[in-house]
């Protein structure tokens, strides 16, 4: 199909959704279940995507799914490359029926294609680098997941890297892109001889959860209670735009999660 059938914008696109009245039965994989206050969830959403908004992108608000706990953390329902959109199937099937609004959005924008049930995939697994996809293998993201992206994504001239990653939920939450060549990490979850390329940038060790970053323009948005390892950004030279995000992480998620942004 011809690309010039889709939309297109001169700014990045960043898909959002409200944070959903059951978020309190959310999935948890790591983490102990502690209370989330609903309305501050909701008021730290809203200030994200603000951020979102004020670093360049356009704000696509997708349809609010009250009966889906985690709904809020879209990035795990699909993977978007330039060429095309590829809706995942998610490890935890509580999330696959956040999966379809997800897609009819993203059509409007790119080819959409559907992963089998044969494997597992969410899209906090998936950190692309160029032409360089880097997909975290552990509890929500297995071989046949990963086996089946690669099918889709190496015949547009992707490689697909399996990365083994250790105690983090997902990829992203071991370690994002600050752009400039910089990986941001948590050493004791993730290898840097598997991004020997990159130059590491380490988080702060009392802060493990502190390498979910979103790199935007000449700006990177990081959660504002990180505050030792935004001195090491900071440090290397980058603009830190901090944000709020406490409440959400009592679900496991991250800032990556709560958006799916494409150019």
């Amino acid at each position: 199909m011809a690309r010039d059938h889709f939309l297109e914008t001169a700014m990045p696109i960043a898909f959002v959704r409200t944070v959903s009245e059951s978020i309190h039965n959310c999935e948890l994989t790591h983490m102990d279940q502690e209370t989330i206050d609903l309305d501050h969830a909701r008021s730290q959403h809203a200030t994200y995507v603000d951020a979102l908004r004020l670093l360049g992108c356009e704000i696509q608000q997708l349809p609010q799914l009250d009966h889906q706990p985690d709904a809020v953390f879209v990035e795990d329902t699909a993977v978007v490359v330039p060429e095309l959109a590829i809706l995942t199937n998610p490890g935890a099937a509580s999330r696959r029926g956040e999966v379809d609004t997800v897609g009819e959005a993203l059509a409007e924008f790119r080819p959409v294609v559907r992963l089998t049930n044969d494997g597992n995939l969410e899209g906090g697994d998936v950190l692309r680098i160029e032409n360089q996809v880097h997909v975290g293998c552990a509890s929500r993201t297995n071989e046949a997941g990963i086996l089946e992206l690669r099918s889709h994504l190496e015949p547009l001239g992707y490689d697909v890297i399996t990365i083994r990653h250790g105690e983090a939920l997902h990829l992203k939450t071991a370690c994002t892109y600050l752009g400039d060549g910089v990986l941001l990490l948590n050493r004791n979850w993730v290898d840097i001889e598997d991004f020997d390329e990159l130059e590491p940038l380490e988080c702060h060790p009392d802060e493990p959860f502190a390498c979910n970053a979103i790199r935007l323009g000449d700006s990177v948005l990081f959660p504002e209670e990180f505050i030792q390892t935004r001195k090491r950004i900071e440090a290397r030279g980058f603009n830190v735009h901090p944000v709020p995000a406490s409440e959400l992480a009592k679900a496991e998620g991250g800032l990556t999660c709560s958006s799916i942004i494409i150019d």
